[in-house]
């Protein structure tokens, strides 16, 4: 098996990241058949690190930060073949590197991955919310 390399200074394009999404669990989260939207995720991600097995794409966390409060990882995806090897914490800690010293990273977890994340250094929040893109805030 090759070796595992990653860089935060490497772009992909939206079929590498579809196809990655795919070799994952979270294509069924993930707008995979929208080929713009995808586009428009990498476009403006603030930090994207990937992982690469010789030229093949095996891992990315995409975030959006400000890069002193708080980053919010957006995506963490590894080929589920590696899936269990430390290739999402090294991610997690490449992308933390590109953070000022008291940035926060927040993120919510895909069900199946809800017990990985303790594992690894974050702590459970309860009072994470969501607004759907459809749903209508109140007054």
């Amino acid at each position: 098996m090759n070796e595992i390399i990653y860089a935060t200074d490497r772009k992909i394009d939206a079929d590498a990241f579809t196809d990655l999404l795919r070799r994952s669990t979270l294509a069924e989260r993930r707008p995979v058949d929208d080929a713009d939207c995808i586009a428009g995720m990498l476009e403006h991600a603030d930090v994207l690190t990937t992982a690469w097995q010789g030229d093949a794409l095996v891992g990315v966390a995409r975030s959006v930060t400000d890069f002193n409060y708080c980053c919010y990882v957006s995506d963490l995806a590894v080929d589920a073949e590696l899936q269990g090897r430390g290739v999402g914490t090294e991610l997690l800690r490449q992308t933390r590197m590109k953070l000022g010293p008291v940035c926060s990273m927040n993120l919510l977890s895909a069900p199946a991955a809800a017990d990985y994340y303790p594992r690894v250094g974050f702590e459970r929040h309860p009072n994470a919310f969501v607004l759907s893109a459809d749903g209508a805030l109140g007054r």
